[in-house]
């Protein structure tokens, strides 16, 4: 419990930013249908497939308790199971108690690192269905390592209900494990990346426009440094299976074997599906995402080998290494967040006017409004990653970047034909003119407008700060 206090003090916490504004919207579409009856498909799309929404909106029926507070609840919780499954997990590795807390304690202290070329972190500063599922992918590894298969098979299928593409990788590793462990090496795992129903059908183009936002889809866009963030996990697994033989930790060397096959078998899945074009409608399937269980996995031995052979009982050692790096990832948070308070207490008033105006949005516009915003908003420096429709619950047009991204993983859907139609009608957004905004309005309903200058007449603008205004578009 201390370390998850620690955890978040250290990582922050930001209920609206990023890849929140994908799975908060689904939960808000449930606790009140009458919310966003424009492009919900951007959401609705990832809603529909995962209990994830269902389980959340429940609890926040069950408990009475304001959204914000539940969302922060379920945040904390998930933090606390991820750490508890690595201690458990990290017990079964090593019988040195230093061993064991040392490997914790660095995951804990990484947990927003990125994940080498995903677009991922170990865990994000907010609460989406990856939080669910990161516990819900180590705990089964401890308990098939235990031979406990039915609650190994109970955390699976959870991690399916809410995070189906992280239950295909956590699945392949359990039976990559259990072969591993009876000495032969299974290659069906491979397979299960290729879920029934997907077909080699050329998606449209304006799908292949909305992939293309994603270089992070295709291994041979990715840099020079994600490669070794590939490969060196594969060399410093071998090295720490040998150590593991040397000192007789049977578990840490079949674990260290398992993650070479493994992430050998993704790897080449990942050449496979992006490198050539006539797989491009199976790239949203990211197998190089499973890196995410070898980045636990690798944090984790390596912290269980310094707590072992390097800080042992000196307390002043484990400060000089670990008060620099929590002061490092705590100086990258604030610098991906700026403008935001650390963590964003549910209650506390918000230091971000980006987020100030998307809150007297919620307060003072129509629920049915159906507002325009510069289609790179997210990608403002002040603005912080904050997703408009997860805080003010109201419709917008598609952005550029999200709502690609919710695209990509749908390729024979017309959501991306939609999209593109919304984003191509707000390009050019800091040269538009009232004539432009009222062409939104004819087009697609728009009747308000987030703008970040005052330069355009004609518009009443019942709320301004010193970054943003929010306005009405009059008819002509």
């Amino acid at each position: 419990m201390l370390l998850t206090c620690g955890a978040l003090l250290v990582h922050g916490y930001h209920p609206g930013a990023d890849d929140a504004e994908i799975y908060i919207p689904g939960i808000k579409k449930l606790l009140n249908p009458s919310l966003y009856p424009f492009g919900d498909e951007f959401f609705q799309s990832h809603a529909r497939m995962t209990v994830f929404p269902h389980l959340v909106a429940w609890s926040v029926r069950l408990t009475h308790l304001p959204f914000d507070v539940v969302i922060f609840l379920w945040h904390v919780a998930c933090l606390f199971l991820f750490l508890l499954a690595c201690w458990r997990l990290s017990r079964l590795c090593f019988e040195d108690p230093r061993a064991r807390w040392g490997g914790v304690v660095l995951v804990a202290a990484l947990l927003t690192l990125p994940v080498s070329g995903t677009a991922l972190n170990i865990m994000d500063p907010y609460f989406t269905a990856r939080s669910i599922s990161a516990f819900g992918v180590v705990f089964p590894i401890a308990d098939v390592l235990e031979k406990k298969y039915v609650r190994a098979c109970f955390w699976i299928v959870l991690t399916a209900a809410v995070h189906p593409l992280m239950a295909v990788f956590g699945f392949s590793f359990l039976v990559l494990l259990v072969g591993m462990r009876k000495f032969a090496p299974v290659g069906a795992p491979a397979a299960l990346l290729l879920p029934f129903g997907l077909t080699l059908k050329r998606p449209s183009d304006a799908y292949l426009e909305a992939v293309q936002t994603r270089s992070y889809f295709f291994l041979l866009h990715w840099p020079w440094y994600a490669w070794v963030g590939i490969l060196a996990p594969l060399v410093l697994f071998w090295w720490f299976g040998r150590m593991a033989r040397r000192n007789r930790l049977a578990t840490l060397e079949l674990l260290s074997r398992t993650l070479i096959v493994f992430g050998g078998i993704y790897f080449v899945a990942g050449l496979v599906l992006t490198v050539p074009e006539r797989f491009v409608g199976l790239t949203f399937l990211q197998p190089m995402r499973s890196l995410m269980i070898e980045y636990v996995l690798l944090f984790l031995f390596i912290g269980g080998f310094l707590g072992q052979w390097v800080l042992k009982n000196r307390i002043w050692l484990w400060m000089v290494i670990f008060a620099p790096l929590c002061a490092g990832m705590w100086y990258a948070q604030r610098a991906d967040f700026p403008a935001d308070r650390h963590v964003e207490w549910p209650g506390v008033a918000t230091k971000n006017r980006w987020v100030e105006a998307f809150l007297w949005i919620r307060q003072n516009t129509p629920q049915d409004a159906i507002f325009a915003l510069d289609p790179k908003h997210m990608e403002i420096p002040d603005e912080g990653l904050q997703g408009f429709r997860a805080i003010a619950e109201r419709s917008m047009l598609a952005d550029a970047w999200k709502d690609a991204g919710a695209c990509t993983m749908f390729p024979q859907s017309p959501m991306a034909e939609h999209w593109r139609e919304q984003v191509n009608a707000t390009r050019g957004w800091s040269g538009f003119t009232v004539e432009d905004l009222r062409r939104l309005k004819q087009s697609f309903g728009v009747s308000w407008v987030v703008l970040e200058r005052s330069g355009i007449s004609d518009l009443t603008c019942p709320y301004q700060n010193d970054r943003v205004m929010v306005c009405r578009v009059n008819e002509q």
